[in-house]
């Protein structure tokens, strides 16, 4: 199998378009979401329409619904200047819309997801709640068929965005298999539906003014037509959102780390003690060292990943390891340019201490380290029966 990631002239104008997006338009404003821990309304108006205007947003949607119809490597090369940048300001200010949303009837994509590509509805995804995170099956919000609808009666959490949202993909249960096993099912809800209620979510030391919201559903109604494909699907259908998810966390995270890497180099060379630059001493040299084979190698995956996607070919252990090690690399690349600047590293005067604190959840949140490495080791052992 051979590879070639050498970008092509319109990747390379793509990039530039993008990076100079980020420094133009989002990465002034970083201070400002860090102090307040928000993103003012009419500053998220503006970016968006700037974003609309340099074909940014949506860009992950495909020409046919009014995307920018990006292969997946090039949304990687996308996503990864993005990442240089407040996780507040890119993700809600350059939004790209879930995929999920492809698979509405023709009804459904002119009522949720085409206003979502042209930038006038927002969407938030509902799968985490307080007993169910990792354990996607084991949720409790349950969908009940009642006459020529469904009556939802649960609670989500975590639910990133959602008090900037206009309606929720929501993922419930809606019955057993032949095993015993729940069954799931996914509804797109409007927020003012009467039973829903949105309540502010936990303070978050990672991504501030990216907040999440706690949704209650109190035996709201909710017509035949808000289910999205077959009754039973939902789990598979999550399964394309979080593979896409993945990717693009693991290219964000690159994205962050070469940041972090550009100021520790820049620092080890200016930086004089016993008479020499900081990097000339092995223990800094080294670490430098480390950091960029970790980055190199974290990016390698995470494009080999996005160009099976595109040959069709993926695996979900594929995606898998883009996002473990890049988000793995993340965390040691972080805490190394923070030790390279000392003192000044913790302070506010720098970026290193949010993207320091901006890596921990990327451990967490859309699948684990660990559950990561279940796929993986899944994927190697039950060719052999095991």
């Amino acid at each position: 199998m051979t590879y070639d990631f050498s970008m092509t002239d319109e990747q390379r104008s793509i990039v530039e378009v993008t990076r100079a997006f980020v420094e133009r338009e989002l990465s002034p404003h970083e201070e400002e979401v860090e102090r307040t821990g928000s993103v003012r309304p009419e500053l998220l108006t503006e970016i968006k329409r700037k974003a609309l205007a340099a074909g940014l947003y949506a860009a992950n949607m495909p020409e046919s619904v009014g995307g920018a119809g990006l292969d997946t490597v090039t949304l990687v090369l996308v996503e990864k200047e993005l990442g240089k940048t407040s996780y507040a300001l890119h993700y809600t200010g350059v939004a790209r819309p879930s995929n999920i949303l492809l698979a509405g009837t023709p009804e459904q994509r002119e009522r949720y997801l085409l206003p979502c590509v042209r930038g006038e509805r927002v969407e938030c995804l509902a799968m985490t709640e307080p007993e169910a995170g990792s354990d996607v099956r084991a949720i409790r919000t349950r969908a009940i068929r009642d006459g020529d609808g469904w009556r939802i009666h649960g609670t989500k959490h975590f639910i990133s965005h959602a008090d900037e949202s206009d309606f929720v993909i929501l993922l419930a249960r809606t019955g057993t298999d032949e095993t015993g096993r729940g069954t799931m099912s996914i509804f797109l809800i409007d927020l003012d539906t009467p039973g829903v209620s949105l309540h502010a979510g936990y303070r978050n030391v990672s991504h501030r003014g990216y907040t999440n919201s706690t949704i209650q559903f109190d035996n709201a109604f909710v017509p035949a037509d808000c289910l999205l494909g077959e009754e039973g699907e939902g789990f598979a259908l999550a399964g394309t959102w979080l593979a896409a998810t993945r990717l693009q966390v693991a290219a964000t995270c690159l994205g962050r780390a070469e940041r972090a890497l550009e100021l520790s180099i820049a620092h080890a060379a200016n930086r004089v003690q016993f008479g020499q630059p900081i990097g000339r001493f092995q223990g800094v040299g080294f670490k430098l060292a480390e950091m960029t084979v970790e980055l190199r190698a974290a990016e390698l995956l995470t494009l080999d990943a996005a160009w099976r996607v595109d040959q069709g070919t993926a695996t979900d252990a594929d995606i898998a390891i883009a996002k473990l090690k890049a988000t793995e690399m993340l965390a040691m690349v972080a805490d190394e340019a923070i030790q390279i600047h000392g003192g000044m590293g913790l302070m506010d005067e720098l970026p290193l201490e949010r993207i320091w604190r901006d890596a921990r959840i990327e451990r967490i949140w859309d699948g684990t380290s660990e559950i990561q490495r279940h796929i993986i080791s899944r994927s190697l052992l039950r060719p052999r029966g095991a």
